[in-house]
């Protein structure tokens, strides 16, 4: 599967409409960034079942804001709509890959009672 490009219209029904969604925040001037894209690009090709998704943070410039990405490349990954992963930085193949593969075991009953609790918690 290739890269998506995401936007503000587009975002909430990505993150909805599939299990599992790894964003790459990126720009068009960033050296990290053009370094990352074929590692990222990779990967998409070799997991099935994981839309991988890019939004230009140049273009996309509230959603970056939304998710407050101050460093780019940054990569964010849901699962079953909840925010999962969030990390600045780029990653070498072994380790995206290790974290899709962990991010596919997560028991997500497990991860929504957390999340629960974390919310009950802050009320």
């Amino acid at each position: 599967m290739a890269t998506v490009e995401l936007t503000k219209d587009t975002f909430k029904d990505m993150i909805t409409g599939n299990d599992v969604v790894l964003i790459d925040f990126w720009a068009p001037w960033c050296g990290p960034c053009k370094s990352f894209a074929p590692i990222y690009e990779s990967a998409s090709e070799k997991h099935e079942g994981v839309v991988f998704a890019k939004v230009n943070t140049e273009e996309e410039q509230e959603l970056a804001a939304s998710f407050q990405i101050r460093s780019i490349p940054t990569l964010m990954m849901f699962r079953e709509q909840i925010a999962i992963f969030s990390q600045a930085g780029m990653l070498p193949e072994s380790a995206l890959d290790e974290l899709i593969g962990k991010a596919k075991e997560l028991d997500m009953d497990k991860v929504r009672a957390e999340v629960e609790a974390q919310q009950a918690g802050n009320a």
